[in-house]
């Protein structure tokens, strides 16, 4: 996005000059560079590969079977209908298949699907999908709770509003014990 900050620096100018605003005053004059700036790091998810951050600490050949669970994973992103930020905590449980990952990878993996325009449904499943099908575990889990400023500043202003998805594959869709089991975990870790 670097070669393209001229034409993106002119395009927040234009928007400013909409807002009534002068882009050439004191406090607005470098503010076209700044968005331009800001909007490269909050997509540079777009640049990044999730499979390759997994593929890098893939562990095969564990015995071991039972839930691993990475709660509370805080991300950010930007909605695609508004370009407004929703940001909140990712929950994301798998049941391995004779391969484990890095947990940092599964946060790291969050990131780079968060860091792109999004609505939170596609985040979900896309977390959900990618580790599937990288990890071919028994199956994942992906729970996202988050607040959306196009829901608190605009809109209908609801404050206090929260929005929750849920991305459920594998034994976490077909057996209702695990989907159980990984929904009392989280319950039980807000007690």
């Amino acid at each position: 996005m670097a070669q393209d900050y001229k034409a993106v620096e002119e395009a927040v100018r234009t928007i400013l000059l909409h807002c009534g605003e002068d882009p050439e005053r004191e406090g607005l004059a470098r503010t076209p560079y700044r968005v331009a700036q800001s909007l490269e790091f909050l997509t540079r998810g777009y640049h990044q590969d999730p499979k390759v951050a997994i593929n890098g600490a893939l562990f095969t050949e564990e015995d071991y079977q039972e839930m691993i669970l990475c709660r509370d994973l805080d991300f950010y992103s930007l909605c695609e209908h508004h370009l407004l930020p929703f940001f909140g905590k990712a929950h994301i449980a798998y049941l391995p298949n004779r391969r484990i990952v890095g947990i940092s990878k599964i946060a790291r993996m969050v990131e780079i699907y968060a860091r792109r325009l999004q609505v939170q449904e596609r985040l979900a499943t896309q977390i959900a999908r990618t580790l599937m099908d990288e990890i071919e575990p028994l199956g994942v889990a992906v729970v996202l709770e988050a607040e959306h400023l196009c829901m608190r500043m605009r809109g209908v202003e609801k404050q206090n509003s929260y929005v929750t998805t849920s991305a459920m594959l594998g034994v976490f869709r077909t057996h209702q014990e695990t989907r159980q089991e990984f929904m009392n975990l989280l319950r039980n870790a807000r007690v």
